[in-house]
């Protein structure tokens, strides 16, 4: 058994697709329309393009955006992604208009910041430190 899917929910899956292709840098993996306005739409990082794909998936069930809305309120991120280096991709991603809740702070063995993805989550980016 292997983890070859995740997913985030999304409000929005072409503004999310837009989000985590053009801003974040993934890249497009499947884009499969499901019949009507969804799709089975993955990204895959660019260094692992056969790695585990993240699924921008539709917040169709009634109880998927008052789950995620409870989430941000809190201030609760919905995933995390690994980078080497969170100041540098912190200041790449300021750069680029993202808006950030938290800004980087080491916590022990972890470096991390939190973003909004712009589709409802909040994101958080990871770093494992030496």
């Amino acid at each position: 058994m292997k983890i070859q899917w995740t997913s985030v929910m999304v409000d929005d899956q072409e503004r999310a697709h837009r989000f985590y292709t053009d801003i974040l840098g993934f890249i497009t993996k499947h884009d499969i329309p499901m019949g009507g306005e969804h799709r089975w739409l993955t990204v895959v990082s660019r260094d692992a393009l056969d790695g585990v794909e993240l699924l921008l998936e539709p917040k169709g069930h009634p109880a998927a955006a008052p789950f995620t809305e409870a989430l941000v309120a809190d201030g609760i991120p919905y995933t995390q992604f690994a980078v080497d280096d969170v100041q540098a991709e912190y200041d790449r991603l300021v750069g680029r208009g993202v808006r950030f809740t938290q800004p980087p702070v080491e916590m022990g063995p972890v470096t991390t910041a939190v973003f909004d993805d712009t589709c409802g989550n909040l994101i958080q980016i990871v770093q494992q430190n030496s």
